[in-house]
Order: structure tokens, then C-alpha cells, then sequence
């Protein structure tokens, strides 16, 4: 079913831990908007999500709903399937063949087939798909549920092009308002209608359009080193006036240039490993069996979230350094 065209209206929010995560901060979303969420590791990106969508009350201001919201939501770092779950059992949660996608019928057959699984992988277990079939799972998943408004975290972690091209044209294609956290540029500006990013101190500030539009908007990238972070009032989008980015000079530093190389492939293996690790976890008997090992489990799983978020953050900074050097 369709929303009210109002899809959330929020007026001064703001939310403080031990530091503030989200200060005085006001937006409104109309049906259709694809917003993209763009800040750093520990930024507040998901309690920003939760508040806008309900989930957490802010200490102060308010967040209002519209009418008749089916909210489907996407973290791949918190999901999780049995690991004996079938490829056709995860994607019809053991219900009919024939799934209701964007309001029409499909068979589940075809459905695999759109998401790049072939028929035979129909019966394959969960715990034998690969990190981005997992990925492509947990995406056909989401998009499979009754919905008019998507919330995904990260949904181009593990991706392939030929998949992360499929995730652009059903996002284009949704019929229901998104919001999308992702540190992907090209993806954010192939899919966003304004990007809401983290200024730092819990000042958040939306732009319209997409990442370069942000760039151009803010005279910077993403957590630019000492640049002074944007001004702007809160509301529906940033002062548009124009500003001067910064003339950076020199080159990137051999250290620099080198983790820049190397970061991707570290992440892989960190990812490689999460999902190793994450298959391990889903045994529902893991716990009784063997706590000893679930512990270490548990313990290796936060580890290495850990190591790639950081990782994450590096390559990110690293790469608005180098944009700003090549201008």
C-alpha cells in the first residue's frame, strides 16, 4: 500500500550519550525521496536511523510519522539466518512459492534468478553461500517484504558490480521512499536525493542531490582534515551558497599511498573472516555444545567488526585526501 505523501517530519531533534550524537537537527521526508546517511565510524549514523524512523524517542524535539508506513529494514552486520536454511526457504520464510514484489506476483524461481541465483542454488543451505551471496540474500530478502519504505545500512558491502547495478535499478524502481547508509559515492549518486551527512559534534546537515552534489555544496569531502565543518541551518537542505574548497598541496605520502592500496584487500579478508565467523555463530547449538569456543566465537566477530570499521574509516579519509590533491 501506498504512504501519505508526509513520510517523517521531524522538528529539533537531538540525542546525547556521552558525547552529543545528534544535535538540534529537522527534516522532512516526502514519499519518494531517496536519502542517502554519509559520516564516519561512530558517527551516530543508526541512532539518527532509529530516531527518523520511530525506533528511539530523541531526548528532545519530535519526530512525526506518516500514515500507513510498512517500514522493511537491512543491517547485514546484525542479520542472520540459520545456517541450514535454504536459499527458496529464506526467500519465502517457508510460506507459498509465489512472492508479492512491488505489489505483483513472482515466483520465487524468478525472483532467485533476478537477484543472479541460478535454480539449482535453490536448496543450497545459507551456511554454504558465499559473503556476497549472503549479501545478494539478505538484499532479496528485504526487498521482498511488504513495504513503502526501505531502510538500509551498508547494502553495498560484498557486492559485485554486476549485483551492485541490480541494487541501483530496484532502489530507481521502488515505488516507496528509501534511506540508504553507504560511504559509496558513485552509489549515492546514481540513487540519492539529498544525502544528510555527520559534521562532527552531532551536527548534521542534509544537501540536496547526491555525493558530488554534497562536495560541490560543501566545499569538501567526508571528514576532510581540519576543514571547518559546514555551516548550515537545520532544515531541509544546506545553504546553497557557494564556497571555496580548499587548495590542498604536495602529494600523498608513500605510508598513505600504500594503506590506499591495501586497505581494499584488507577489507576483504576482514570481511571473508565476519562471515566465517558469522556462519559459526548461527548454529543454534554452538552455545550448549561448546560455550568456550561460542565466546571466542564472539569475541574474534567483535574484533574483527571492529578492524574493519576502522578500516573502513581509513580508506574513506584517505580517499577524500586524495580527491582534494587531484582537485
Amino acid at each position: 500500500d501506498t504512504s501519505g505523501k508526509m513520510v517523517i517530519e521531524a522538528e529539533n531533534i537531538s540525542k546525547v550519550y556521552d558525547k552529543p550524537i545528534v544535535t538540534d537537527f529537522s527534516t522532512r521526508v516526502i514519499r519518494g525521496d531517496r536519502i542517502g546517511i554519509i559520516g564516519a565510524n561512530g558517527a551516530g549514523k543508526t541512532t539518527l536511523i532509529r530516531m527518523l524512523t520511530g525506533d528511539l524517542p530523541p531526548d528532545s524535539g519530535r519526530v512525526r510519522l506518516g500514515s500507513n508506513l510498512q517500514i522493511a529494514t537491512l543491517d547485514q552486520r546484525r542479520a542472520a539466518l540459520s545456517a541450514d536454511t535454504t536459499l527458496k526457504e529464506a526467500l519465502t520464510r517457508g510460506g507459498s512459492d509465489t512472492l508479492m514484489i512491488n505489489g505483483q506476483p513472482k515466483n520465487v524461481m524468478g525472483y532467485m534468478k533476478d537477484f543472479l541465483f541460478a535454480p539449482e542454488q535453490a536448496r543450497t543451505v545459507v551456511g554454504k553461500l558465499s559473503g556476497g551471496e549472503r549479501g545478494r540474500l539478505m538484499l532479496a530478502r528485504a526487498l521482498s517484504l511488504p513495504s513503502n519504505f526501505l531502510v538500509l545500512d551498508e547494502p553495498t558491502n560484498d557486492l559485485d558490480l554486476e549485483t551492485l547495478d541490480l541494487l541501483q535499478e530496484m532502489i530507481s524502481d521502488y515505488p516507496g521512499t528509501v534511506i540508504v547508509v553507504s560511504h559509496d559515492r558513485d552509489f549515492l549518486d546514481r540513487v540519492a536525493t539529498s544525502v544528510i551527512v555527520a559534521e562532527g559534534d552531532g551536527i548534521w546537515t542534509e544537501y540536496a542531490g547526491g555525493y558530488t552534489d554534497m562536495v560541490a555544496q560543501r566545499g569538501f569531502g567526508v571528514r576532510a582534515p581540519d576543514a571547518p565543518a559546514a555551516k548550515a541551518k537545520a532544515g531541509r537542505t544546506a545553504h546553497l551558497a557557494p564556497m571555496v574548497p580548499p587548495t590542498p598541496k604536495g602529494k600523498l605520502s608513500f605510508k598513505q599511498k600504500h594503506a590506499l592500496e591495501t586497505l581494499p584487500k584488507q577489507m576483504d579478508k576482514l570481511r571473508a573472516e565476519i562471515d566465517t565467523l558469522g556462519r559459526r555463530l548461527a548454529d543454534p547449538n554452538l552455545y550448549a555444545k561448546d560455550p568456550t569456543s561460542f565466546a571466542a566465537a564472539s569475541e574474534a566477530m567483535g574484533a574483527a567488526e571492529a578492524a574493519l570499521a576502522k578500516a573502513e574509516n581509513d580508506w574513506l579519509e584517505l580517499e577524500m585526501i586524495r580527491e582534494e590533491l587531484e582537485g
